[in-house]
């Protein structure tokens, strides 16, 4: 768990620091190291008079409890003063908090002028000055947070306060702005409209209420936003009682009104004014650069742009929000990702990683001599880049999140990742497809490391069902190919039971999707339970060949492809069944349970070199065989359950049975050495007890399905030799490949 936020050597300034909100915030910032300048006129909520003690009182408080504070008495209109204060007692200034602030509430045909300039004098003209005196400062030292304290008054407005809504929406734009033009600095900057009980609020609220809405409630966020880990910037927040929420604007498809030949006119506008306010859909801008690239594209389509020449290039219509030629024009920010052993070893354990096995030690340990990052890891970077682009991020795809699907996922790895490191990636849409049913969007996205090199290219083909019908093209060269195994048998399988809580651990990696861990949401799906996300059984996938083929050597993975054809249900075993050609291993993954493939058309290629582990090969009775898996799980796990040679002493044949023929025999010798389950009859001697049994009826004994008296008594399961030791079958299954 992360240690306290701390603010060791920072400094704060706090203005309107005397009571209420902005003492609490002085408080909090003191109690975590930083030293504060505590601003405040010391005059009524209305403006009026001016006092020192409010300002002294907070420092008193501050100074009594080992924390270091100076007040400033200047009105925040002399912003220069309120820095200089700042700069002569703690030599530097990283944070601002513009939280002083007046009332004069009247109603908008009662409001003088003097109400009105007072108002923007304190909330918005206070606010640039005391933040332009702080900037160079920040700039110097490539580090500041700033906070605009807005209101709910200003995001929604209020009766009886146009001046102070006015303002405090203008903190807003500004905070924006100011996010923007400090990115290359360093400095962040947020906007935030509390809710608490205070001097001010008082007027608007019941006294219980106010009562009840503690400044205490609010400070945590404002801290939070200003510490020098948080990246959060441009954003805008409500607070309040303990509650955090995040605000973002919200924009529907809308309509033209015109066309090239026809003008824009009233009675236009009157006509498609259902579909200018329809929200269904909706997207997201997240900046005025949006809504250019979006008025570009109608240009496009409408007067074939600005240069008058009408685009031939296939776009789609607006109804199911997909403009392919605009989507494919967007240029998506690059995004970061910073990790470091904890969050590899996290996403180890999501993809079925194990201390159980000692081979995988390295890829959970980060004090191992040759700690290693799962490949596969690469989709986490990639995943951020591409985060935003359903949901507004660009203009061309406006599609209902809640109807998209993981077709298929490409990946190239030039390098193993460091232990730990600072990732960039950069997202595009290269195609968009019409699949009929649905649009299949391609996206591709290059990472690279902090010395730029690149090392590593995802593909993910995304389907928006409901979305097709655009007449777009149906293929595209861009999309990475599926491969076809060969038609042999498997020259390896491996099968891996996956935890019930696998959902649960590998959501913590990135994915958060509902559907995931939340039974009432998966309901909605169709699914009688949480599914497990396509990327881990990709995962499990890439971890059995690598296994198999390269001795778990990272580097040696070059490529993967795959496609998800169905869902697998957390403790559900994953079975790969591998075909090796030169460089290529072709796979395919299936559920034991059901034998319905998961991952299909799927390949992994190997670097020139690969070392080959000890194949596991292909049990004779066949790829059909779900007893395979269960021997195969077997195997793989008694060495995590040494101890179960000293308990049950004894050697067990199996005789599988299909058909009412024996189609595979499989030894569980748990009486010598460490143990060892094997496919054929015992290497030496005699079995103590041998099992005869079906196929299916052996799966359903392992999994619980049928009771063993049972089986027995029904003439389902026979048994030669010492039948007591029958008895102990419930041990060797137990935790082993109980599916």
């Amino acid at each position: 768990m992360a240690g306290l936020l701390r603010f060791d050597g920072k400094v704060a300034l706090i203005t309107g620091a005397g009571q209420g909100l902005g003492r609490e915030y002085a408080l909090l910032f003191a109690e975590r190291g930083a030293a504060v300048v505590v601003n405040d006129l010391g005059g009524s909520f209305k403006g009026e008079g001016q006092s020192t003690r409010a300002a002294d009182k907070v420092v008193e408080e501050i100074k009594a409890k080992g924390g270091k504070a100076v007040a400033n008495y200047d009105s925040v209109e002399f912003g220069e003063k309120l820095v200089e204060t700042a700069i002569q007692n703690f030599g530097r200034l990283d944070i601002v908090v513009n939280n002083a602030g007046i009332l004069r509430d009247k109603s908008f045909a009662r409001i003088s002028d003097l109400d009105w300039d007072l108002i923007h004098k304190v909330h918005l003209r206070g606010s640039f000055s005391v933040t332009r005196a702080a900037w160079p400062h920040m700039k110097k030292n490539n580090f500041g947070r700033i906070i605009m304290i807005s209101s709910a008054a200003g995001i929604y407005g209020n009766f009886g306060q146009g001046n102070y809504s006015a303002a405090k929406l203008g903190l807003v734009g500004l905070s924006n702005t100011l996010s923007i033009e400090g990115k290359k600095y360093n400095i962040k900057c947020n906007a935030v409209a509390p809710t608490a009980g205070s001097r001010m609020t008082e007027t608007v609220m019941p006294p219980e209420l106010v009562a009840a809405l503690k400044p205490e409630y609010v400070a945590p966020l404002i801290v939070y936003l200003c510490h020098e880990d948080t990246e959060e910037t441009g954003g805008l927040f409500e607070v309040g009682a303990g509650w955090v929420s995040k605000l973002r604007w919200e924009r529907t498809n809308g309509a033209v009104c015109r066309t090239a030949s026809t003008k824009m006119t009233p009675e236009s506008v009157r006509d498609e004014w259902q579909q200018i306010t329809d929200f269904d859909n909706a997207t997201y801008p997240q900046s005025a650069a949006d809504t250019t690239r979006h008025l570009i594209g109608i240009l496009s389509d409408l007067d074939g742009g600005l240069g008058g020449k009408k685009s031939t290039k296939s776009t789609s219509s607006s109804s199911n929000g997909i403009n392919v030629e605009l989507a494919k024009a967007a240029k998506i920010r690059p995004s970061t990702f910073t990790y470091g052993p904890k969050d590899a070893i996290l996403y180890a354990l999501g993809v079925g990683y194990t201390t159980k096995d000692e081979d995988y030690l390295k890829f959970l340990y980060e004090g191992s001599e040759d700690f290693s990052i799962v490949p596969s890891f690469s989709i986490l970077a990639s995943q951020a880049s591409s985060a935003g682009i359903f949901t507004g991020g660009i203009p061309g795809l406006s599609v209902d999140v809640t109807k998209i699907l993981h077709g298929e996922q490409y990946m190239e790895l030039y390098k193993p990742f460091p232990p730990n490191g600072k990732l960039t990636s950069q997202a595009r849409v290269v195609d968009v497809l019409d699949k009929g049913v649905g649009a299949l969007i391609l996206i591709d996205v290059d990472t690279y490391n902090e010395a730029k090199e690149k090392i590593a290219y995802n593909q993910s083909a995304i389907m928006v069902i409901g979305a097709g019908g655009f007449q777009g093209s149906k293929a595209s060269p861009a999309l990475k190919p599926m491969v076809k195994p060969p038609k042999r048998a498997p020259d390896a399988s491996m099968a891996e039971k996956t935890g019930v809580d696998q959902a649960a651990i590998y959501r913590l990696t990135g994915d958060r999707n509902p559907l995931h861990i939340d039974p009432s949401f998966a309901a909605m799906g169709g699914f009688k339970q949480p599914i497990l996300h396509g990327m881990c059984s990709f995962g499990y996938a890439t971890r059995h060949v690598m296994k198999t083929y390269a001795n778990n050597d990272v580097s040696k993975i070059k490529a993967i492809k795959t496609r998800f054809s169905k869902p697998v249900l957390p403790g559900e075993t994953i079975q790969t069944d591998m075909w090796k050609d030169g460089n290529r291993v072709y796979f395919q993954c299936k559920v034991v349970e059901t034998g319905v493939p998961c991952l299909t058309g799927a390949y992994v290629d190997l670097y020139d070199g690969a070392t080959e582990a000890k194949v596991t090969s292909q049990p004779s009775g066949g790829s059909n065989m779900k007893s395979n898996a269960v021997f195969e799980a077997m195997k793989q796990q008694l060495a995590g359950k040494k101890d179960l040679v000293k308990k049950i002493k004894a050697v067990f044949g199996f005789e599988i049975t299909k058909d009412g023929k024996t189609a595979a025999e499989w030894t569980a010798d748990v009486k010598n050495g460490d143990g060892a389950i094997y496919q054929g009859k015992p290497k030496s001697g005699k079995a103590d007890c041998t099992i005869v049994i079906s196929d299916d009826d052996f799966v359903d004994l392992v999994s619980g399905k049928l009771n063993g008296q049972t089986a027995f008594m029904q003439g389902k399961m026979k048994l030669k030799g010492n039948m007591m030791l029958a008895q102990k079958l419930g041990d060797l299954f137990k935790d082993q490949a109980k599916l």
